[in-house]
């Protein structure tokens, strides 16, 4: 019988702490899932321990090996390859709660319908305390953006997707030489549609490592400018109001910049707001080009 989960993994060159993850899901109270590794181009021992986890049939396992695309070109291919009803993504240096299959199980045959695009729950430190904020007390469902917007929510939330969803929604762009795209690209084209369920349970242990996309987003920005525009432009188009149009516009100005691209208020979907954003976007311009601190940009995420 075909799990209800798929649970998958983008890794590159970290079999160094892939194995948290291996050991939580030998954990789990449930079952009900299957792991899927997507190997974007390793060079260091991650297959030969994958092979010996799988020889081992403690976890159901399946991994694909493909030539370096980055992290939006993994999940590119895992959301081609997930079969299942319900996928979650946890990345290579975290890990989940014993229970955190089993809760997802029950939440979702409990409420979950084609009226939802899944379910977003919690991350947490290693220690267990709550990254951000919890989710708002007396509500159900939410959009993304009302989640963060509206009802204050603070901090990254892991997210479990219909399938369906992920699969039928566009894939990220792959341009030559670029590495990153911003993953909520899928997520606000998601969000368009349906809202999600809320869960006040933490269905992830989140490690920031030095070598992370999340800590290293200032150099993403320098080295993937077409991926940032692409998406900045979706951003624009999909913004739930003006406050959000013109700082994704300020972005896109930025990125546009530093392709040297001089025609992007006329390819910009928003092209008065591009306009107005222009002289904040060549400030911010500056400041990417100049800076070297690893600096996590809020607005980025």
């Amino acid at each position: 019988m075909k799990p209800i989960l798929t649970i998958f993994t983008p890794t590159y060159n970290r079999a160094y702490t892939l194995h948290l993850c291996y050991e939580s899901l030998k954990r789990q109270t449930s079952k009900d899932f299957t792991w899927l590794i997507v190997d974007d181009g390793s060079t260091d021992n991650t297959r030969q321990l994958v092979e010996g986890w799988i020889a081992e049939n403690i976890v159901p396992i399946r991994y694909y090996h493909q030539e370096n695309q980055g992290m939006h070109g993994a999940h590119n291919t895992a959301y081609e390859l997930i079969d299942t009803e319900l996928n979650v993504c946890i990345d290579s240096d975290d890990y989940m709660p014993d229970d955190a299959v089993e809760k997802i199980k029950l939440n979702w045959e409990k409420f979950g319908d084609e009226k939802y695009a899944g379910m977003i729950g919690l991350d947490a430190t290693p220690e267990g305390n709550v990254i951000g904020t919890v989710m708002p007390n007396g509500v159900k469902e939410s959009s993304l953006f009302n989640l963060y917007a509206k009802h204050k929510v603070k901090g990254d939330k892991k997210l479990v997707y219909r399938t369906d969803l992920t699969k039928n929604t566009p894939p990220y762009p792959i341009f030559t030489g670029e590495k990153y795209c911003p993953l909520s690209y899928k997520y606000i084209l998601i969000d368009q549609k349906f809202p999600l369920l809320l869960m006040n349970e933490v269905l992830c242990y989140v490690e920031y490592l030095p070598d992370g996309s999340s800590m290293n987003i200032i150099n993403q920005y320098k080295r993937n400018p077409r991926s940032f525009s692409f998406f900045r432009k979706v951003a624009m188009q999909n913004a739930p109001n003006l406050k959000n149009r013109y700082r994704e516009a300020i972005h896109y100005v930025s990125s546009n910049l530093l392709l040297k691209n001089f025609r992007y208020i006329l390819e910009s979907p928003c092209k008065l707001t591009t306009l107005f954003a222009t002289p904040i976007g060549i400030i911010l311009f500056f400041y990417i080009k100049n800076t070297k601190k690893l600096t996590v940009l809020n607005s980025i995420k």
